[in-house]
């Protein structure tokens, strides 16, 4: 059977198996041509450099997602790459908001972890963690040796008290806390939920402007940085510390948080 090619490796190809199946000046149309459902084949994050940029547009008959559930398969045991502690399903899955807490919780204890990719032992990739909290860490700090933490708050209002200074979040803003930095987390609201995206990669960067123009998305000057403040005090504290997956605790007889200059 002879079969026509398109030569090249990672080149950008545009081809059809019917003419007029592949629109002409949208990757998305509202209405794909022929009633043809648009979906993206990512290789990449949309925030990748053009040229490290891995993207294809299909347009199919019907949508991808369209299918019975998957279960486990037992007819080949002799394909296996990596063995995990618990088997994740390839079905598409959907978290609903945590519910609050009847006991005490702080945003130690309030973390749940959902799904991850890659991992804090091999430095790469990130995992995705959800919080809802009603309580203050009084006399408790942590940290994280394995990532960088991106925070979005969905609700309520906390306090962030770092070893660079303090900062408030609300709900429409991100905090950032580096890897290794020591922070407590005090409600400013009877209660807090909100999102976290933990880093193990490099660390995390302005996305590329390219054709969007000079002032699309967000800019370094949209992002704040804390002035230095400081504890002095010598109250005993806990603390948490999470490294290579695990959480640790030590217990100190002062504040981590004394840095004044």
């Amino acid at each position: 059977m002879k079969l026509d090619t398109l030569s090249g490796f990672q080149n950008t190809h545009s081809t059809e198996a019917i003419k007029g199946a592949l629109p002409q000046d949208q990757n998305s149309p509202q209405n794909a041509p022929m009633g043809l459902y648009a979906e993206q084949f990512s290789g990449s994050a949309f925030t990748a450099l053009r040229h490290e940029n891995l993207k294809s547009w299909l347009y199919r008959i019907r949508p991808s997602v369209v299918h019975g559930e998957f279960k486990p398969y037992s007819g080949n045991k002799l394909f296996v790459t990596h063995e995990s502690d618990f088997a994740t399903t390839p079905n598409q899955l959907r978290w609903s908001p945590l519910k609050s807490s009847k006991k005490k919780t702080d945003f130690i204890d309030g973390l749940i972890t959902f799904c991850e990719n890659g991992s804090a032992k091999t430095q790469c990739g990130s995992a995705i963690h959800l919080f809802n909290i009603n309580d203050s860490m009084d006399g408790r700090y942590f940290y994280n040796a394995d990532g960088e933490m991106l925070i979005v708050l969905q609700a309520g209002e906390l306090l962030f008290k770092t070893e660079f200074g303090f900062l408030n979040i609300k709900p429409s803003e991100i905090i950032v806390i580096p890897k290794g930095v020591k922070f407590q987390v005090l409600l400013q609201s009877q209660s807090a939920a909100g999102y976290v995206c933990e880093n193990f990669g490099k660390p995390f960067r302005l996305p590329e402007l390219g054709p969007i123009g000079a002032n699309g998305l967000a800019n370094p000057r949209h992002f704040l940085a804390p002035v230095a403040a400081f504890e002095d005090s010598s109250k005993k504290s806990e603390l948490v510390q999470k490294f290579n997956g695990k959480l640790w605790t030590a217990q100190l007889g002062h504040s981590p948080l004394d840095v004044v200059a």
